[in-house]
């Protein structure tokens, strides 16, 4: 299995080079040379199988010969354990033809924990075999950065630094990450937004000596092995509720695009999906996009659902490779375009082919606010705000086929953000019992200027020689 850039500069890799170096060399995202297709008969075959062995079934094709069977196998099986709900992602049936995925269960209690539990481990394995040491920067507007402080801590051959928003994330977010004491773990607040956050991180991975120096990696859903390792929720779903002889729907609240995308690689990989929704909140670029055609940021508006805070959806780069039919060339000229106007537009036959599959719904705060409560009072169900806009957008938007059904993705357990579920519905929801004194817990954070070298000389001081 080999990978290539989006933009058609940077050297073809295999997956073990590909999961260590994060983001192309030429600024681009890998992915696969070729989509790995299942038949019908593949699919069935996963029916009632435990969680970890449907992830070795969906992830051994693009790990090519960069592990082995038993290798993955251990891994995941290690990396599963850690959730708190023996089925890993459980479906709740929430109306005839609408379920709910629960993707909270895991250690940092948000979906991020499903690749990244697989992450950790596997850069452990790969920099083992290699003798090398990463440094690995993350960009969070929330969730991404607890999980991979969990995921990568106490990790000898691995130092992490996560950038966050400063006081645009919510306490619980922001405490996950600053109370990690482990001496390979530096959080660093940002002063600015979240895709400021991202937008430092892309400048260090353009400082090629910066980046040789420190051995730099990601663990944002830059990093593909980030997309593969959502890929097997969308199998587990699909397979639990009867693709491929069932078609399906999936609703998902999305800021950077990568948890969507995973879905739409499972499409590529045969699963019978129909329709996959993007539910907004006022920071709604990627809805703007599906009804228009046209990309355009606008700044960036804090929410109650401050992880969809985001104007520069980064994985929105690799549908878009496949939208213009791999031609670099075209990706090239609209990042450029993005970089330098702050927008770009797909022509009109592309826009209509993306309406195909794509649907997008949007909802501000006050309409957020309110479906935390109906949902509460009809389902008996405390939803987190991003969990809610999935929800809404997947019953406004969410066209089926006959017979079909329409999953909406649970994102966040409703703790991480107890304030806003509190005002919405009355109910302030508690944190896990092992989580239970989080807020008690000492903090430590460098506050730091929205400048590439400013973040330059924290990493260099962090690193352990």
């Amino acid at each position: 299995m080999r990978y290539v850039s989006t933009r058609g500069k940077a050297p073809v890799l295999g997956f073990d080079e590909v999961v260590l170096t994060g983001l192309a060399a030429d600024g681009g995202l890998y992915v696969p040379e070729d989509w790995i297709t299942l038949d019908d008969d593949d699919w069935r075959a996963m029916r009632g199988l435990p969680y970890a062995e449907v992830a070795l079934r969906v992830m051994l094709p693009y790990v090519g010969a960069a592990l082995t069977e038993e290798e993955l196998a251990d891994l995941l099986e290690g990396a599963y354990a850690r959730f708190d709900h023996p089925a890993v992602a459980p479906l709740r049936q929430i109306g005839p033809h609408d379920w709910l995925m629960e993707l909270f269960h895991g250690p940092t209690l948000a979906f991020k924990d499903h690749a990244m539990q697989v992450l950790g481990p596997l850069f452990d394995l790969l920099l083992t075999r290699s003798g090398r040491r990463l440094t690995i920067v993350g960009a969070t507007s929330g969730d991404t950065g607890s999980a991979a402080i969990e995921a990568c801590r106490d990790r000898e051959a691995i130092d992490i630094f996560i950038l966050h928003p400063k006081d645009r994330v919510s306490e619980v977010q922001r405490r996950q990450m600053t109370t990690v004491q482990s001496p390979n773990v530096h959080n660093i607040a940002v002063n600015g937004t979240f895709d400021d956050c991202q937008a430092l991180l892309k400048s260090l991975f353009a400082d090629t000596a910066f980046r040789d120096e420190v051995n730099l990696s990601a663990v944002n859903s830059i990093n593909w092995a980030r997309i593969v390792g959502q890929v097997v929720y969308y199998a587990w779903a699909g397979v639990a509720l009867g693709a491929p002889d069932r078609s399906l729907g999936f609703s998902v609240p999305t800021g950077n695009f990568g948890n969507i995308f995973a879905g739409y690689v499972a499409r590529q990989m045969g699963l019978p999906i129909d329709r996959l929704v993007v539910g907004s909140n006022r920071n709604d670029i990627l809805t703007r996009f599906l009804e228009t055609g046209t990309m355009s940021q606008e700044s960036v508006v804090p929410t109650i659902s401050p992880s969809m805070d985001i104007q520069v959806s980064s994985n929105f780069e690799r549908l878009l490779f496949e939208l213009y039919g791999r031609d670099a060339d075209e990706v090239r000229a609209a990042m450029d375009s993005l970089r330098q106007n702050g927008a770009y537009s797909v022509p009109d036959d592309l826009h209509q082919e993306l309406l195909g599959l794509f649907r997008g719904h949007r909802l501000t705060d006050a309409e957020t606010s309110d479906a935390m409560r109906v949902i509460l009072e009809d389902a008996g169900l405390l939803v987190d705000p991003h969990t809610a806009i999935g929800i809404v957008a997947g019953q406004i938007a969410g066209r089926r086929d006959e017979g079909g059904v329409t999953v909406s993705l649970a994102t966040a357990h409703p703790a991480k953000f107890p304030d806003a579920v509190e005002k919405a519905t009355g109910v302030r929801p508690p944190l896990p019992t092992r989580l239970a004194d989080l807020l008690q817990r000492p903090e430590r954070v460098v506050e730091a200027p929205n400048d590439t070298r400013a973040i330059q000389a924290i990493v260099r001081e962090g690193l352990r020689r």
